[in-house]
């Protein structure tokens, strides 16, 4: 293996792990939370539905809980489907 061929191997797990880091960030959960907020606040007053700074909660809420709940789901399918595929 060339000294070329190992940087760009290390380059890509860098990029790799810094992809993956940003996966599972509070920052990207967040983001898209306000995101999530604020399109579903203004489609509530476009539609005009009652309180939609107060309703544009639910799927904002919604995301980030499903957010906390998904890594009990990935571990049980880690060990009990994936390791069947293997």
């Amino acid at each position: 293996m060339s000294e070329n061929d190992f940087q760009a191997i290390q380059e890509r797990n860098a990029r790799v792990e810094g992809d993956k880091a940003w996966e599972t960030s509070w920052v990207r959960r967040i983001s898209i939370a306000v995101m999530t907020y604020v399109i579903a606040v203004f489609y509530m007053r476009y539609a005009g539905l009652n309180h939609p700074m107060l309703g544009a909660f639910v799927p904002s809420g919604g995301y980030l809980l499903s957010t906390l709940s998904l890594p009990f789901v990935k571990n049980f399918w880690l060990h009990k489907v994936y390791k069947d595929v293997r």
